[in-house]
């Protein structure tokens, strides 16, 4: 059994758009990736820390809690052994009462996988390998988070690219989910049903080579 932990915001928690409902573990993309990797014949646990709102590295100005830095260390401590720590963070920092660019939010990534890699782990326990996920590009926001997102379509422009050149320049891994899926055709910023399914499966593809394959 090998552990992978999702850190995350409300695109991975699985919140179904427009409403303030969730979907079941098997409807998200890491409970669908989690069932891939186990009906290949690759039995992994995925633990999932998805909190909606979550920044890279920032404050919620209205909500406590959502700096993605704060405390990450411990939760790699707390979860520890892992195999593999996935980061999917970013989609948050363009929100209305930020004005961050892709750029930012790329050091933003930066700062947390520094933090995994020097989390204070128990002597033996592995530093896990780091795969950084770029979010979908936000389209236009709609329905009730429109506000929230107002103008986040441009300030997100160019986020993969910058995610692919720093995880580079610090040897993780990388991935962008918008070659997969876009981002919801209901409200223009998070994952639909089918979108979840089709992200899971590519996703179980992605993190199979880079776990142990056992004896």
């Amino acid at each position: 059994m090998q552990n992978i932990l999702v850190y995350s915001d409300s695109l991975s928690w699985g919140i179904i758009p427009t409403t303030r409902r969730r979907l079941s573990f098997d409807q998200r993309w890491p409970g669908v990736m989690e069932l891939t990797l186990a009906s290949l014949g690759l039995p992994v646990r995925v633990v999932e820390d998805c909190l909606n709102g979550r920044r890279t590295v920032w404050d919620d100005p209205f909500k406590p809690g959502r700096n993605g830095l704060s405390g990450l260390a411990q939760r790699i401590e707390i979860h520890s052994p892992l195999d593999l720590v996935v980061i999917m963070l970013g989609t948050n920092d363009f929100q209305s009462m930020h004005e961050h660019n892709a750029w930012h939010s790329a050091q933003g990534i930066l700062a947390l996988v520094s933090a995994i890699r020097s989390a204070p782990i128990e002597p033996g326990m592995p530093i896990p390998e780091i795969l950084v996920l770029a979010p979908p590009p936000i389209q236009t926001p709609r329905g009730p988070i429109a506000p929230k997102f107002a103008g986040g379509e441009r300030k997100c422009l160019g986020l993969a690219d910058a995610y692919r050149q720093v995880c580079a320049d610090a040897a993780c891994h990388f991935f962008d989910v918008g070659t997969v899926t876009s981002s919801s055709a209901v409200d223009g910023v998070h994952l639909d049903l089918d979108q979840h399914a089709a992200l899971g499966r590519a996703m179980a593809d992605v993190v199979r080579p880079l776990l142990n394959p056992g004896p």
